[in-house]
């Protein structure tokens, strides 16, 4: 199983990432926490990255895809993944689409799109950022990465639409509620292709 999420900071992603990774017994790849576990080591790859983090800028194209090219190989050969936080832009969507046409067994089986309005997103990230003094997680950062978000991320679903790989899914319902839709949506994908 090979699923990517996407959605606005905030929708529930990691979350949902991380059931499912336990669902289907796959590997949860977050693009985040990479990239926080990079900056906090102060790699070469977390000093590149941590001034655009701190902005809620996207991380430039080739840094993301130099970290999780190798952990996306590693963890398709063990049975799958559940990606989050990448592919984010369609530049990278098309270089892992370019990839995947390279190695066999990493292309995506679907894309999970989680549907959540601006306001509700607005009030999950202020309450993480009480919860877990995430300095990402302020109003002028939050309102920044949706722009970020609405410009280089919302294309990605045309991009994969296309291919027939996206399921949407309202992501404001009860936790277990957004499980149980993908679930149910990404099995009936998965046998509709057999």
């Amino acid at each position: 199983m090979r699923l990517l999420m996407v959605a606005p900071p905030g929708a529930g992603k990691g979350t949902q990432a991380t059931r499912l990774a336990d669902h289907y017994g796959i590997a949860h790849l977050s693009s985040g926490d990479l990239l926080r576990k990079e900056v906090a080591a102060r790699s070469k790859t977390g000093r590149a990255a941590a001034a655009y983090l701190e902005h809620g800028d996207l991380v430039p194209d080739d840094l993301v895809i130099e970290m999780l090219t190798g952990p996306v190989i590693d963890a398709a050969e063990r049975g799958g993944y559940v990606l989050d936080g990448f592919p984010r832009t369609l530049p990278q969507a098309e270089e892992v689409y370019r990839v995947a046409q390279e190695v066999e067994g990493i292309e995506l089986q679907a894309v999970v799109h989680l549907e959540v309005s601006r306001d509700e997103v607005r009030r999950r990230l202020l309450a993480r950022s009480g919860r877990q003094g995430r300095g990402d997680d302020n109003e002028a950062v939050i309102a920044h990465r949706l722009e970020v978000f609405d410009a280089e991320t919302e294309p990605l679903l045309g991009f994969y639409a296309s291919r027939g790989l996206v399921v949407d899914i309202n992501g404001e319902q009860p936790v277990p509620d957004v499980f149980a839709d993908i679930v149910g949506a990404v099995d009936g994908l998965r046998a509709g292709r057999r």
